[in-house]
């Protein structure tokens, strides 16, 4: 449970049905009870940054040489570690400050997409414009979390089966190819395979917003009916 911030903080459910969100769960159980005490969540929220700051690096210096895309891989691992374990560890030794956190993780991961859509637009492998499609993509569902979380006290942190962690796997597969394939597969004159699945996902995200957005205005209106 999380609370949502406020004058008068309300509960709210954490709804995860991805895919690797069990086995994901017993792993970052176990890496805390094993970090060092001088690790805080603090740290580790600035650590998940630091990590995307290295993903933008690396797509941004792949221009020069593909070899800089092993930054950009190494980068998520960081940021996975840091930002899967920040919330974890809060609640692994019982020192959440529920309205702190809520506010700076989702201000952090907004940050870190950002960073990273925008390396990859910078690459030579996907267009500047297919990867700003992709973060409003990203943050229209991030709009629908977050109205959700206030509306209904759910903030859902996975669709379709697939949560952040999924969508890191993702990514990192796509790196691998550029580095294996290249910049110049081209499928049309303008755009790259690559111009084409992130657009792919943006098109995916943006109509699940319109998609989750009628859902969830349906279920508040039977909600409203019901209590007047």
């Amino acid at each position: 449970m999380e609370i949502l911030p406020g004058s008068a903080p309300r509960p709210i459910s954490r709804i995860q049905k991805n895919i690797l969100a069990s086995s994901e769960r017993r792993l970052l159980t176990w890496l805390c009870s094993h970090l060092p005490r001088w690790v805080t969540p603090d740290k580790l929220t600035a650590l998940g940054v630091a990590g995307a700051f290295a993903i933008f690096a690396g797509y941004a210096a792949s221009i020069a040489s593909p070899k800089w895309l092993w930054l950009a891989l190494a980068g998520y691992f960081i940021q996975w570690f840091g930002d899967s374990l920040d919330g974890s560890l809060a609640r692994y030794r019982r020192i959440e400050r529920p309205s702190y956190g809520y506010f700076l993780d989702h201000s952090c991961d907004g940050i870190a997409t950002l960073l990273i859509l925008a390396g990859i637009g910078f690459s030579p492998f996907v267009r500047v414009d297919v990867a700003l499609l992709a973060l409003a993509g990203y943050l229209l569902m991030s709009i629908h979390a977050y109205l959700s979380a206030r509306v209904l006290g759910e903030l859902k942190l996975s669709y379709l089966a697939a949560g952040p962690t999924e969508i890191r796997f993702v990514l990192i597969t796509m790196t691998i190819l550029m580095m294996t394939l290249g910049p110049d597969r081209m499928v049309f004159p303008e755009f790259s395979g690559f111009d084409l699945f992130v657009g792919g996902v943006a098109t995916l995200l943006i109509g699940l917003f319109v998609g989750q957005t009628l859902v969830t205005a349906k279920r508040l209106a039977l909600i409203d009916v019901k209590r007047a």
